[in-house]
């Protein structure tokens, strides 16, 4: 009897290898993603003048040829040093993409996936204050950013539903009156919501 219970298991393990391999990547899976880092260095600490970071969420929905669509918003804070002080640059930004997977391995625990983003946003400086302590002005405006995004980005799946993601990504956007180009060093969790 033992025998040929252990034949069936086996038999339906043959019969349907989808069936035991790991349910990572489906068409139609979706997941929301919390990202983190930094930008233009790697300056971590917060209480320096010239601290730079970012903070986003998003929402990922996965294609049948196991690449994924992207969108989701994203907070970037520069502060630039003036005298003894910074001055904040803050971005306020939406976007869109589709990432393409690039490398998996066998058991699909590791992924790279190159993508491209188009993004829009408002950004402002020292919060739209011109007048600085000392008595001098910020000449710079604020406006509407347009632009987009190059990211390399890794997963590793620490469970079937929790996901840890590396990124790096360069931004380049117009409408800026400080500056173009941010490059993002980040991490952040991905959790599979179906």
């Amino acid at each position: 009897m033992k025998k040929a219970i252990l034949f069936i298991i086996i038999a339906v393990c043959i019969a349907v290898p989808d069936f035991v391999s790991a349910q990572r990547y489906l068409p139609g899976q979706r997941g929301i993603q919390f990202t983190a880092g930094t930008v233009n260095g790697l300056n971590v600490n917060a209480a320096s003048e010239d601290f730079a970071f970012y903070a986003g969420i998003a929402l990922s929905a996965y294609t049948r040829r196991t690449d994924r669509w992207l969108i989701g918003m994203e907070y970037l804070e520069k502060r630039h040093i003036y005298r003894e002080t910074g001055i904040p640059q803050a971005q306020f930004t939406v976007e869109a993409g589709y990432y393409l997977k690039l490398f998996s391995d066998w058991r699909k625990m590791f992924f790279v996936s190159l993508g491209a983003s188009a993004l829009t946003g408002y950004e402002t400086v020292n919060w739209n204050e011109k007048l600085l302590p000392d008595g001098a002005t910020v000449n710079n405006a604020d406006g509407f950013l347009f632009g987009g995004a190059l990211t390399l980005e890794m997963e590793t799946y620490l469970s079937d539903r929790i996901v840890l993601l590396v990124n790096v990504r360069e931004r380049l956007h117009g409408g800026s009156s400080v500056g173009n180009l941010n490059t993002q060093l980040g991490l952040g969790l991905k959790f599979i919501i179906n």
